[in-house]
């Protein structure tokens, strides 16, 4: 998703909405014991949503998993995030791009065999968009006329229903990048009758559907079969998807070697030198649209946005070995960051001013640090968190290790024991401390790894960060229809986040995984997340 799924595209050049990376699973460890030979139901592992099945309410991946299964927007994404037709028939806009006509096709319907129209998606919308509902990627509907985060708003001026099938959107330029993210599915009338009992048992459009009333076991698993009242250009080429809560990768691993668990899609630090031998041609390294990062909040004391705090946040990224951990503990597969997006993203540059604050140099570290220390001494222990339940908390020992080293402070890790804890308290800004944060984009774009991470009130701003030139920059970028100007406009507003390391960008995830002989058709998408119902399972 969507850290916080928060967040794709421009945006997902963004998952406050991401996502939110959990690095594991979460919960107590699913057995798996015989769920490979559930004839053509494929299992994964996965971690337990944060929030209810409300597709702009999820902003972590093991939500957006889920959502993304039950559910269709109006455009997909598929393996190389391409954007493709799904419930829309067209899109198509007016001279200036300000204005869409989105024409859907007449054959879609919900699991209930309700048809999705117009008014599903404008409704959606628009209850999405309120801020008296509280939905965690609210702030992805800004694109659209009349939106707003400062009062409550009922109905979007720039959404218009023409007809049962057709509806139209007063937009911006970029606004057809961020269909195919979750944010925008549409939701069946009942949903609105009770959102909170909704989340819990939803009611979608797409390649699958739960499994009954108990499909959902909490912190277990979420049993999900092939939907039979699909029709649309992903129909599932399996049974069905279950998604298994582990208590760490590694139990998830040593299931899918023993054949308990089809799929993978994230291997252990314990295994990185190892899969490949393991899996063969069944194992999976590839580039990425995921980045981790360490997130420092603004409000924390002596790493403010200030001299003192700039200073502070320069230094704590030029003491960090991103070179030594990535080889180490990731084995290569992992690179050290360049910038705040994906190398794999258009418009990338490895080279931007400023991109020095991102390369190891320990002497230069000791005499900013000192810098900081003349305006206002530091004491006392530096706190690194993060969740205890999964991976982060090998590289985050390290990382206080080099911090250790370098700067003559002492640091430790402050492990959370669940990924839902850790990402409630930084939702309340109440960690205290730096912070491991993850973001896997919404959709491809640089836009989605910048807005909704660091612009001023967005929805995955856990640092709390706010530059009025950063957001002018962002405006530009979303309201030109010029690539070459966006692209510049993008890459300027990240010099700006250079200069100032709202959070340190540490390296570009890459994309690992695995997979038993049971299944065949397995491709990982630009999301890092396999595209579920093209696999076979034979």
């Amino acid at each position: 998703m969507k850290t916080s799924r928060i967040g794709l595209g421009v945006l997902a050049l963004a998952t406050a909405g991401s996502l939110a990376l959990a690095g594991c699973a979460s919960g107590d460890s699913g057995s798996g014991d015989g769920a490979a030979a559930t004839g053509g139901i494929i299992t994964v592992n996965g971690t337990e949503p944060q929030k209810g099945l409300i597709p702009a309410d999820t902003t972590e991946v093991g939500g957006g998993k889920v959502v993304d299964a039950l559910f269709e927007g109006l455009t997909y994404y598929d393996a190389e995030g391409t954007s493709h037709m799904a419930v829309a028939e067209s899109i198509e806009p007016n001279e200036d791009r300000t204005v869409w006509t989105i024409k859907l096709r007449e054959d879609a319907v919900f699991s209930d065999g309700t048809p999705v129209q117009a008014h599903n998606f404008v409704d959606a919308w628009n209850y999405s968009a309120n801020i008296d509902n509280a939905m965690g990627n609210q702030y992805f509907f800004y694109p659209i006329k009349g939106w707003s985060d400062a009062e409550p708003v009922e109905s979007l001026e720039g959404l218009t229903i023409v007809d049962d099938y057709t509806f139209t959107v007063e937009a911006t330029p970029d606004f057809p990048d961020r269909l195919g993210y979750s944010s925008f599915y549409p939701l069946p009338d009942v949903a609105f009758e009770d959102m909170e009992a909704f989340g819990q048992s939803p009611i979608g459009n797409g390649s699958y559907v739960l499994d009954g009333a108990d499909a959902w076991k909490h912190d277990v698993e979420i049993k999900m079969v092939k939907s039979d009242t699909y029709v649309g250009p992903r129909e599932a080429q399996n049974d069905g998807l279950t998604v298994i809560m582990y208590a760490s990768l590694d139990a998830a691993y040593t299931d899918v070697q023993a054949g308990n668990l089809d799929i993978i899609d994230q291997i252990p630090e314990s295994a990185l030198s190892t899969f490949v031998d393991d899996f063969g041609d069944r194992a999976v390294n590839q580039t990425g649209m995921l980045l981790t990062t360490l997130t420092i909040s603004q409000n924390l004391p002596h790493f403010a946005i200030d001299e003192e705090g700039i200073l502070r946040r320069q230094a704590l990224s030029l003491a960090t070995d991103r070179e030594e951990i990535t080889e180490v503990i990731f084995k290569g597969t992992n690179l050290p960051s360049r910038d705040f997006s994906s190398s794999a993203v258009d418009g990338y540059n490895d080279n931007l001013e400023g991109v020095d604050v991102l390369e190891f140099d320990p002497e230069k570290a000791q005499e900013l640090w000192a810098q900081a220390d003349a305006i206002s001494p530091w004491e006392g222990t530096l706190p690194l968190a993060t969740n205890g339940d999964g991976p982060p908390g090998v590289w985050i020992e390290a990382l206080a290790n080099q911090w250790m080293n370098t700067l003559g402070i002492t640091v430790e890790p402050k492990l959370y024991p669940t990924f839902a804890a850790f990402l409630e308290d930084r939702e309340l800004d109440v960690v205290g401390v730096p912070f491991h944060a993850g973001w896997q984009a919404d959709y491809p774009g640089m836009y989605n790894f910048l807005a909704p991470l660091y612009a001023t009130g967005a929805s995955s701003t856990h640092g709390f960060y706010s530059n009025a030139e950063f957001d002018a920059l962002l405006e530009t970028a979303s309201r030109t229809g010029d690539r070459d100007e966006q692209v510049a406009a993008l890459q300027a507003a990240q010099e700006i986040l250079l200069a100032e390391l709202p959070s340190i960008p540490l390296w570009n995830q890459a994309t690992t995984g695995a997979y038993n002989e049971s299944l065949s058709n397995v491709a990982f998408g630009w999301n890092s997340v396999p595209i579920f119902y093209e696999i076979v399972k034979n």
